[in-house]
């Protein structure tokens, strides 16, 4: 939904720039409590190295520490401040704010800060001269926070009209109707209201945001029935989205929907969310928390933002952080059992394998008939290799579903990558093939997975051949940039006895996904069948060293002592070709994402 960011803050990257530095350990023992350095210099050196490895907490007590030893250090100050901002450090920030807009009344990023604070102190002309340059907004998100600063004060005239002077950025059309729409609802103009939603529900009609918020705006007026197909029409693109599914359910059950914002201050944390969003979906980590951490700070049970934002920190590796924000997640909110699987696949990816299997269990007994939430042991089982016990939960999500729809494609794909696993190739056949008859042509990368994952199957079984190679082409049209792939291409060219014609994609596969033992030993075995024996060798190596499955490694050694025609089955008997990750458990806020409400996918 939302823009490319225009205007943010340069003193965001200038202030914490080191983070484009080498990913350091600054805290590997989570347990252990961080001290202070003995120095200025050393809580400095500190900093940066947390800095560099998006460890803000541990950025935030050096650069504390080292504050108090240097107060007037101008770019230290900053690079504190940044790194409070990241931290949730709000206090410490806005004081860190004063004290470098006091020095120098240019630095809009502290600027922007106070704005925020002014906003939720309600001192709406303080937050407006804040966001204001010359006499006039500075950018996109000072013009529509100084929107929603008029709409604050009461004056929705104004604020529409501060608004509206974006209307010359055609890129801003959605972003800046559906803020006009929600300003024109709380400021008491229903008619301009509806209009807007209108407008921006035009422009992009899966946008959960603005789907969400029109439809409750049309629910409120007794129009229910619009506000259920807005639902029905949003749900056919991205299914089983929880707040979709809980809000179809209320207006069932005729229970009342309340509107998305209904104070200046939740609309400008809305505002702010929706640049969260955009930072993130653009790997601008670090933005991205700055403005969440602001919007959270206006409203602090923003669940979307509270999700996105422990998406960022997953992202980031930092599952600690990550599962104490999706902990803040309101427990009435749709989106809250999201959150607790994906608390609990982080426990495993911290290595607390008996910690996630328990949550994850004690979640299923609370929520026996949530089909995303037995998946989310599944895929922990399938994680850890335990292919067959993974199937058999996945068999229990299939159950609970009934009639499978499109978005369940991918319950089909993981039990059948577990039965195929597990070597039950009958069953796994089959769920492959369901995969493929239910996943949308508007999962381009979601149909060449389950393309790839069954025609490589078949090639690796010597079956199918010719159906294989053709279902392997159009994966390759749908993913053209995934090595693995194709590998998989490559490895039926070889099945086919074209040589040649395998080398050559096999090379590309190699370069595109370097160090893979599959697509290494492939090659090798494919250079053996070209003469290039001294390179065959080298790739076999190559698999060697890079952590193949141990059936895999028995037969490269074997080859690379003995070659490829003294070896009984030059086919690896390695798995197929690389699927997808567990998705995500945070719901999307927007978009088609592969099936189980995965992370933020927009704004």
């Amino acid at each position: 939904m939302f823009p490319a960011r225009k205007g943010l803050p340069a003193l965001v990257f200038a202030a914490f720039g080191f983070l484009a530095a080498p990913a350091l350990a600054a805290n590997p023992d989570p347990s252990e409590a961080l001290q202070p350095a003995q120095s200025l210099e050393g809580n400095f050196l500190a900093a940066y190295v947390a800095g560099a490895a998006h460890d803000t907490t541990a950025a935030t007590i050096f650069f504390r520490e080292a504050i108090q030893e240097d107060p007037r250090n101008q770019d230290l100050l900053e690079r504190a401040f940044v790194a409070f901002l990241a931290n949730g450090s709000m206090n410490e920030a806005y004081r860190a704010a004063e004290r470098l807009s006091s020095r120098d009344g240019s630095n809009n990023l502290a600027r922007f800060a106070l704005a925020v604070q002014a906003l939720r102190t309600k001192k709406y002309s303080d937050a407006r001269a804040k966001l204001t340059v010359r006499g006039r907004p500075a950018d996109l998100t000072a013009t529509l926070l100084t929107a929603w600063a008029y709409a604050g004060a009461k004056d929705g005239k104004q604020a529409l009209a501060t608004v509206d002077k974006l209307k010359s950025e055609r890129a801003f059309n959605q972003f800046r109707e559906y803020h006009a729409a929600l300003i024109a609802d709380v400021t008491g103009n229903p008619a301009e209201a509806e209009k807007r939603f209108k407008a921006a529900y035009s422009g992009e009609r899966n946008t959960l945001q603005v789907v969400d918020a029109y439809a409750r705006f049309l629910a409120k007026r007794g129009r229910r029935d619009e506000a259920l197909e807005l639902y029905r029409t949003f749900d056919e693109t991205v299914p089983r989205h929880p707040a979709v599914r809980a809000a179809m359910a209320a207006l069932k059950e005729g229970k009342p929907l309340g509107p998305t914002v209904t104070t200046a201050q939740e609309g400008a944390a809305e505002l702010l969310y929706g640049l969260g969003v955009v930072g993130n979906s653009q790997g601008d980590e670090l933005t991205a928390i700055i403005y969440l951490r602001l919007g959270l700070d206006l409203d602090p049970d923003h669940a979307l933002a509270l999700v996105t934002l422990g998406d960022v920190y997953e992202r980031l590796k930092q599952y600690d952080q990550a599962n104490a924000v999706f902990s803040r997640v309101p427990k009435d909110s749709p989106v809250r059992v999201s959150a607790d699987i994906a608390i609990g696949q982080n426990y495993e990816l911290l290595g607390r394998s008996a910690e996630a299997e328990s949550y994850l269990k004690a979640l299923m007994e609370k929520h026996p008939n949530e089909v995303e939430v037995v998946m989310a042991l599944g895929n922990v089982q399938r994680s850890r290799k335990q292919f067959a016990e993974a199937a058999e939960t996945y068999d229990k999500a299939i159950k609970l579903v009934g009639t499978p729809e499109r978005g369940h494609w991918i319950l089909f794909f993981y039990r059948g990558t577990s039965y195929e696993r597990a070597k039950q190739w009958d069953k796994a056949e089959a769920d492959l093939k369901k995969a493929l008859e239910l996943v949308p042509d508007t999962l381009p990368q979601g149909k060449a997975q389950v393309l790839n994952y069954l025609a490589y199957s078949w090639v690796d079984r010597n079956e199918n051949i010719d159906e294989a190679f053709r279902m392997l082409t159009r994966a390759v049209e749908l993913a053209p940039r995934d090595g693995m792939i194709i590998d998989s291409l490559g490895w039926a060219y070889y099945r086919m006895g074209r040589y040649d014609d395998a080398v050559r994609e096999l090379e590309k596969a190699v370069e595109l996904k370097a160090g893979d033992p599959v697509i290494n030993d492939h090659l090798g075995d494919a250079y053996w069948k070209t003469g290039r024996r001294l390179e065959a060798r080298f790739q076999w190596n190559h698999a060697k060293d890079s952590n193949p499955e141990h059936e895999d490694l028995v037969k490269i050694l074997q080859k690379i002592d003995k070659g490829l025609d003294e070896v009984s089955s030059a086919t690896p008997s390695s798995p197929p070709a690389s699927e997808p990750a567990p998705a995500p458990s945070a719901p999307a806020a927007e978009g088609a994402p592969p099936a189980a409400p995965a992370g933020e996918n927009g704004g």
